[in-house]
Formats: C-alpha cells, structure tokens, sequence
C-alpha cells in the first residue's frame, strides 16, 4: 500500500514539474528520507492524487494558499506546474490579482513579480 501511494506520488509529480524541478526537490531527500517519503506519498501520492478536483484546480488553491503563506520560494514552481497543467498566464494573473483584497499588496505584488519571472522562463505558454 506504502508503495503504490509513492508511485502515485511519482507519477502525478512528473505531469506537474519539469524533470530540472524534479531533480532539485530531491536534494530534501538526500537531509531527510522521511520528509521526503511524507511530501511525494502523502502531499502528491494523497491528496494531489485524488479525482474531485483535477490538477490545475488543485494548483489554483496552492496558488493561493502559497502566497496567502508569503511562501514564495514555493510559489516559483508551483507556478510553473500551473501552466504545465494547462492554466494560462491570464488565469495566473487573475489568481494574483483576486488574492490583493486578501493578502494585501506587498504578497501580492511580491508574487506577480515570481509569476512575471515565470513567465519569461516559460515564455512556449505566452500564447495561452
């Protein structure tokens, strides 16, 4: 059971972060086996696995919780697995947008800053 939760977890990571992303996430497994094994099995293997939401809803509500948090190194990547799973910059800048009223200003603006870097690095979804 243990296991197939891993593969799970493997295998919904693959559709949401490029392969250098996935590479650099593992260096928490080289301080921390455990927290890793808790991360891929139960963050992706869980929860990102489950089908009543699908994976650019799921990135919609980490999108927002992220910034709520002002966790912004977080931010980058999940970003970027929002536009690997179909979200467009425009929905991306929306989501930004919609947290102002929320958050405030300086999360906000600090986070359309990481979506504007994003943005360039990934400039194949300009179009979306």
């Amino acid at each position: 059971m243990e296991n197939s939760r891993y593969e799970a977890g493997q295998k919904v990571m693959e559709e949401l972060f490029s392969e250098q992303v996935r590479q650099d996430m593992k260096g928490m497994k080289d301080v921390s086996p455990d927290l890793w094994d808790m991360i891929v099995s139960f963050g992706f293997g869980d929860l990102y696995s489950r089908k009543a939401l699908s994976l650019s809803q799921r990135e919609i509500v980490t999108i927002t919780s992220l910034i709520t948090q002002g966790a912004f190194d977080q931010l980058k990547v999940h970003l970027e697995a929002a536009l690997n799973v179909g979200l467009s910059r425009e929905e991306i800048t929306e989501i930004i947008i919609q947290c102002t009223g929320y958050v405030g200003f300086p999360k906000a603006v600090q986070a359309m800053q990481i979506a504007a870097e994003v943005f360039q690095e990934n400039s194949e979804y300009s179009s979306r």
